[in-house]
């Protein structure tokens, strides 16, 4: 059991709903989904596909690559966020970045439209490390600099990683950034096909985790970003623990025993200290697909026994892949600030213990769980300030 803390002392985020938390809040407060139709999306002749798509913007000093400007754009917005609320930097500030694909659309880009050829300069911008050391050297930030990657589950991967670096005294400060900008034709099309991907009807006609009819997720894309650090100044809530297993089972997917991912759940309360009956809210993978949701609901009734409620925010933001227990982390942290659960909305005949949109926190901690594809099964426990 380790009762350290790691407390969140920033947050930023670029999603689907635009730049900036501000624009997050609002939106999942709306109860709409961040998706909109994208007419030019496919082959000439298709049909038009809802996608949670970061809108243009950014900084254009952050260069002309969206993956680029939304990492930076987040990082900045987090720290930024930190220092106003109190938060200075110790000697040691680290920056971890979850990433599974990277700048898939300046690839993209690369092979398709340069014919494999471009400046040295340019050639750099696609690789995950350059604006990583853009930020770093922004901020004058010298710690160790790195990057995680276990599928949907990279946010937890990436908040447990940066609360053993605290634990342990290998940094004083951690700066986490999780990004994916990955919603190209290609991608979108292949998740499709594996029968998990919905993109042809509006998300919350499609995406109803923990309700009848649920076909699948949307696309969605996002970068999500946190300053944690061992000190509470100005802290939204903090990271209790975590834990991380694999089935070992299947490339997509969960084992139907669940051995592992109940060992994930418990090894998370245990590592925690905490008991299941202080578990408040269960902020669900929920990615409205069959197995995913009939695994959590499993773990809620069970290892929670009944206890909490549940939720998942991927009906209004999308499923954002290597970015999505990030953003659905920040959505928790920024309901702590203002007392509320920023669940989505029922559409149909639901399990009772999940939340009917916007809701009014009641005391408690949030679990926040992700099962990524591949059997990367992760937990993580959060507590408001």
């Amino acid at each position: 059991m380790n009762t350290s803390l790691a407390h969140i002392s920033g947050v930023g985020a670029v999603t689907g709903y635009g730049w900036g938390t501000g624009a997050l809040w609002d939106g999942l407060a709306s109860g709409k989904a961040a998706a909109t139709l994208h007419h030019d999306f496919t082959r000439p002749g298709a049909n038009p596909v809802w996608l949670a798509k970061v809108p243009s913007g950014g900084n254009e000093l952050d260069g002309t690559s969206r993956f680029g400007r939304a990492l930076r754009g987040a990082g900045r917005e987090a720290i930024e966020d930190a220092l106003a609320r109190g938060w200075q930097p110790g000697r040691t500030v680290g920056l971890l970045h979850a990433v599974v694909l990277g700048d898939v659309e300046e690839w993209r880009s690369f092979y398709l439209h340069d014919g494999g050829k471009r400046r040295v300069r340019d050639y750099l911008t696609l690789m995950p490390s350059t604006p990583m050391s853009l930020l770093m050297q922004e901020f004058g930030f010298h710690g160790p600099a790195m990057a995680v990657s276990a599928m949907c589950a990279s946010g937890n991967a990436g908040l447990i990683t940066a609360k053993m670096w605290l634990d342990t005294g290998f940094v004083d400060d951690v700066v986490f950034v999780a990004t994916d900008l990955s919603a190209t034709p290609e991608n979108v099309e292949h998740f499709v096909k594996l029968g998990v991907g919905v993109v042809d009807v509006e998300p919350q006609d499609a995406c109803r985790p923990f309700q009848t009819g649920s076909r699948g997720f949307p696309a969605g894309e996002a970068a999500a970003a946190f300053v944690l650090s061992a000190r509470p100044a100005g802290a939204y809530g903090a990271v209790l623990g975590g834990s991380m297993s694999h089935d070992a089972y299947h490339a997509t997917s969960i084992d139907p025993d669940l051995t592992q991912v109940r060992r994930c759940f418990e090894d998370a309360l245990s590592d925690a200290g905490v008991q299941a009956e202080q578990v408040r809210y269960l902020n669900a993978h929920g990615p409205g697909t069959a197995q995913c949701d009939a695994a959590e609901a499993v773990m809620l009734e069970t290892v929670l026994n009944s206890h909490a409620q549940v939720y998942s925010v991927k009906p209004l933001t999308g499923h954002c892949q290597g970015a999505a227990s990030a953003v659905e982390t920040a959505a928790a942290v920024l309901g702590f600030e203002r007392g509320m659960v920023p669940a989505a909305p029922h559409v149909s005949q639901a399990h009772p213990l999940l939340l009917d949109g916007l809701t009014t926190a009641e005391p408690g901690l949030t679990v926040k769980s992700s099962l990524g594809m591949g059997g990367h099964n992760s937990v993580v426990v959060l507590a408001p300030a």
